[in-house]
């Protein structure tokens, strides 16, 4: 009956560097780790740009009550152009003269690709409510589809994944890459190009996020439903504008996923390259050269960002 204990572990006799170059393999490493984190701030912040702009658009309607008190809308004026000078009586209120009341599913739907286990390769990347943020549209981690053994649907990049299983989590994101996922996960992509990030914004939002709590089925464990979700109200803008903040909105989304892969990238290296510092295999200068020249710049440059 072997077995381990804290007095055994405790007597381990093992080999560090010097405290000197143990200070330095932490500052390499940490140029690693700010870089990181300053793609997390960076998302954070394009994230929370996104919601300013969706929400001051269509949901405060900003760019038509100014020009209906003629005011400037603060907008380049090919998209000004695009907004409507009034409102007009409907079904949900007062909404901007010319647009329309409809549902998600409108302009939205929910391709259902099964995948068997068959059909898995252990290289493909999985996607399960574990792998997903709350609160955040930056899907940064996954794993491998290695020993999964039951049905999965298939999702492309740039597709939306919904956490169905407790929605009241929030789990709301961009799908990085190509992938299979958890069937709690329903993926849900635009049924035209232009209402993308429309559709992204409102999925992601605490509006739609509460109405799916809302009307989930089940105690413990409730869950929604593609039914219950292509059912949420909305008010649609003709698809010029849709379009315009689409094109808006992509440098964004460009820009958060661009981050997320630089990251995954960082770690790797990191994780790499801490046991060949600790035993010496890979010298300090050799490893500081090669993390500046991958990270692109110094520490003191990520403090000044």
């Amino acid at each position: 009956m072997p077995n381990l204990n804290t007095s055994i572990l405790s007597s381990l006799p093992f080999v560090v560097p010097p405290i000197g170059e143990q200070r330095a393999i932490a500052s390499i490493l940490g140029t690693l780790d700010d870089k990181i984190e300053l793609n997390r701030q960076m998302n954070e912040t394009l994230e929370a740009m996104a919601r300013a702009i969706f929400k001051s658009w269509f949901a405060d309607f900003d760019p038509i009550r100014a020009k209906a008190e003629g005011r400037d809308p603060s907008l380049p004026k090919h998209i000004a152009d695009l907004f409507p000078d009034r409102f007009e009586d409907s079904e949900l209120g007062e909404i901007p003269a010319g647009w329309k009341t409809s549902t998600l599913g409108e302009i939205a739907e929910n391709p259902r690709r099964t995948i068997r286990p068959a059909q898995i390769e252990e290289t493909t990347t999985y996607i399960g409510l574990e792998h997903m943020p709350r609160q955040s549209i930056s899907l940064a981690d996954w794993d491998s589809s290695e020993g999964l053994e039951s049905n999965k649907y298939d999702f492309k990049r740039g597709e939306i994944l919904f956490g169905k299983l407790r929605p009241y989590f929030h789990k709301v994101g961009i799908a990085p890459v190509d992938g299979i996922c958890s069937t709690d996960i329903l993926v849900v992509a635009a049924k035209q190009p232009e209402w993308y990030a429309f559709l992204l914004e409102h999925v992601s939002s605490e509006d739609f996020v509460n109405y799916t709590t809302a009307t989930s089925s089940g105690t413990k464990m409730p869950r929604t439903n593609w039914k219950d979700m292509s059912s949420f109200d909305i008010v649609t803008p003709p698809s010029s504008l849709a379009k315009a903040f689409d094109v808006v909105l992509q440098p964004f989304m460009k820009r958060i996923v661009e981050n997320i892969h630089e990251s995954r990238t960082l770690a790797a290296l990191r994780d790499a390259l801490l046991p060949r510092l600790i035993s010496g295999e890979l010298r300090v200068g050799e490893a500081e050269a090669f993390v500046r020249g991958t990270v692109g710049e110094s520490r003191e440059a990520l403090a000044e960002r």
